[in-house]
Parts: structure tokens; C-alpha cells; sequence
């Protein structure tokens, strides 16, 4: 099945829119979190060096917003290409379902944000002393690497490990060595002995230093390329187990605009930064349904205006390494049919007529038994 993008395009007629082998320790232990560990092994030293954190609640990680001009026709196929390699990972251990409350107490840190053609970034600290990254932030992945862009600095406190890893995301890949440090995401908000992948080849990142991975644990699993078994604890795991959040949550803040503009958002451990909304937070359940459950994933529905509905109600994700809102082949022919669009070959998106444009319709996404209106307006791209 191809997924296709809801973004649509009005013009003036209009558009519419290498490492060395290692003993055979994976039979042994399935997963870097297991209670028997094997002596001097480096699986044993991934899942017990002691994990600690400098708490410090209220820190803010600034999210970036980056401008890749690459054209919407690439834009598409990058996004359609992302979708499809996660359509069809396997099923992670425990069906990689995101881990549930404890009793660790700690903070909530915010970390400002920077917004591929768009792509939502953070700068992360590595190392005594210290080295900066720019790395994009990835609910639908959980390996955090570096390396792609700036190469790897390691610091008098870096520790090398005899694993390769190997992460295909459809629209790029990384290969290189798993190494072990202090990872600092915000000031107050430091987790020592952090795992990460340094990358030795890579495509697909123009512009950044690698990925910030805080999708779920058993998304890791089959990166360490001789223990496929093997999941890596994510940096959010780490804080948590070492009781620096007030909750295993991450809360993720992009402001719209029109203008290429830095620190528009902001990425938050433990919680969500209560001055980025008005009234309540909704929450939705996570979906069991297959391949989605592997993600962030839900179960939403899309009706076009009073027409009827476009998607009926199905398991998706949530991808912060996707820029557009990507549903599949049937409900896009019922989209272009709702809105009498036809398709633009250069763009990749949808082409509609001034007059189209005028009797467009409010789109309403259900996600969970929580409704939300999008303007008929947004997602209209008009070129001159």
C-alpha cells in the first residue's frame, strides 16, 4: 500500500495543493536489561554501569525548525519512503510497547527545539568535555547517533565498544560503532554512561549531526549487528530509571509559521510545559494493533467537512522525523475526490482551481475519542 501526503498546493490557475568480533554473548542475554549478565562483557557494561543524572526541574531544550529546500516532489517521496520501511518492521520484543509507570520520582525538563525540508532539531551535549550535535528529535525511531554531519569527538571520558550497529530508516541508514558517555540534553539534565551509535557511513541526513531517538526501547532491537536480540535503552529510559523524571513522558511543543525561524518549540522529559497550552491535556491510548503498536501509535479517523469520511478509524503513528500527515492510497482517492483536486506531477501534491479552493471544507481528525478541527485553509500550499 503507498501512502500519500493531505498537504495540497494552489497556484494562481490554482495549485492545490568497522568492529571487531565479539563473543557469541547474544544467546546468552536478549536484552541490554536483563537480570544475568555476563562478566566483562560489553552487553553487561550497556545495561549495569551505573546510571546518574543531575536533576534540576524546569530546564528548557529549545527545539529548532530547519529549512531544507529540496522541492515538495522530494519531500514526498521521502516521507512516503520513511512510512513504508516502518510499515514494514518486524515486531520488536513485547511488541515494543512504550513502558509503563514506576515509582522513580524526579524533574520535568523542557529542551528548546530548532524546526528536513522541515525537521525539528535539538542541540545535545556528549562527552567531558563536552561536544555539541545537532540531532533531529525521532518519535518512530529509538538509536541515538552521531557523526553524520560533525564527526564524532571522542572525550577523555568516551568509552568504546566492541559493537557494530546498523540502522536502516528507509529514507537513510547508519552504520558504525556503538560507543558509551555522558550524554547532557538540557542544563541540570545529564545522564552519564549513556549508549550511542558514532557513525562510519551514513545518507539521508544533509544538515544534521545524527538522531536523538526517543521512540520506544524495542524499536532498538536488531541494531547491535551480531546480537539482533538486543534492545538498547533510549536516553528517556535512562533518565527515568535513575529517577530524574516525574513521569515516563515526553512532551513535544512545534509553533506554525510561515517564517525560517529558530527556537519555535521546545522538547520536554517528564511531563509537558503547561505554559504551551490552554486547559487540559487529552490523552489517547496507545493502539495494540500491528505494525503501529511498534511505535507511538493510535487509532484515528478523518472526515472531510459534511461529506463523510476520508480514513475510517485505523492504527497510525506518530513520527517527528515526518514532515507531512501521510494516510493511505484509498482514503487519498477519497480526499481528491471530496475536493475535485487533480494531481501535480512536479510537486507530488494535489492541484485545485481558485473556485475549488473557495468551497473547500474543515477537515476534523478523531484520535481516540478526542476531535480536532483543521481549518481548510492550513495545509494549502499557493504558489504564484
Amino acid at each position: 500500500m503507498h501512502y500519500h501526503s493531505l498537504v495540497t498546493l494552489l497556484s494562481t490557475s490554482v495549485l492545490l495543493a568497522a568492529a571487531s568480533p565479539l563473543p557469541d554473548l547474544c544467546s546468552i542475554r536478549s536484552s541490554l536489561n536483563a537480570n544475568k549478565a555476563v562478566a566483562g562483557s560489553d552487553v553487561d557494561r550497556l545495561a549495569h554501569l551505573p546510571v546518574s543524572n543531575l536533576i534540576s526541574p524546569g530546564v528548557t531544550l529549545p527545539l529548532a525548525r530547519r529549512v531544507n529546500s529540496t522541492g515538495s516532489a522530494n519531500l514526498v517521496k521521502f516521507d512516503r519512503e520513511r512510512a513504508q520501511a516502518k510499515k514494514s518492521y518486524p515486531r520488536p520484543p513485547g511488541g515494543g510497547a512504550v513502558r509503563g509507570a514506576s515509582a522513580a520520582s524526579g524533574g520535568v525538563f523542557d529542551a528548546p527545539a530548532t524546526s528536513r525540508t522541515v525537521s525539528y532539531t535539538v542541540t545535545v551535549l556528549i562527552g567531558d568535555p563536552p561536544t555539541s550535535y545537532e540531532l533531529l528529535i525521532d518519535t518512530g525511531s529509538s538509536n541515538t547517533f552521531v557523526g553524520a554531519g560533525k564527526k564524532f569527538v571522542p572525550s577523555k571520558s568516551a568509552q568504546a565498544t566492541e559493537y557494530a550497529v546498523s540502522v536502516a530508516y528507509g529514507s537513510g541508514y547508519f552504520g558504525g560503532q556503538e560507543w558509551i558517555d555522558t550524554v547532557t540534553l538540557a542544563e541540570g539534565l545529564t545522564i552519564s554512561n549513556q549508549s550511542f551509535g558514532v557513525a562510519v557511513t551514513s545518507n539521508g541526513f544533509e544538515g544534521l549531526d545524527g538522531i536523538l531517538g526517543v521512540g520506544p526501547q524495542g524499536l532498538t532491537k536488531g541494531s547491535l549487528v551480531l546480537c539482533p536480540e538486543t534492545t538498547i535503552p533510549t536516553v528517556t529510559d535512562n533518565a527515568w530509571d535513575a529517577g530524574s523524571l516525574d513521569r515516563y513522558e515526553i512532551g513535544i511543543s512545534f509553533e506554525p509559521t510561515q517564517l525560517a525561524v529558530s527556537n519555535i518549540g521546545e522538547l520536554t522529559f517528564g511531563g509537558a510545559d503547561p505554559t504551551k497550552y490552554i486547559g487540559e491535556l487529552q490523552y489517547v491510548p496507545m493502539t495494540t494493533i500491528e505494525p503501529a503498536s511498534n511505535y507511538v501509535g493510535y487509532v484515528q479517523s478523518i472526515r472531510y467537512g459534511d461529506k463523510g469520511p476520508v480514513l475510517k478509524e485505523t492504527a497510525g503513528i506518530l513520527d517527528t522525523g515526518t514532515t507531512l500527515t501521510l494516510i493511505a492510497s484509498d482514503a487519498f482517492k477519497t480526499y481528491q475526490e471530496y475536493t475535485g483536486a487533480v494531481a501535480d506531477n512536479s510537486t507530488g501534491l494535489l492541484r485545485i482551481s481558485k473556485e475549488q479552493y473557495g468551497n473547500l471544507e474543515n477537515l476534523y481528525f478523531k484520535i481516540g475519542r478526542v476531535g480536532l478541527r483543521i481549518h481548510c485553509r492550513h495545509g494549502i500550499i499557493v504558489a504564484g
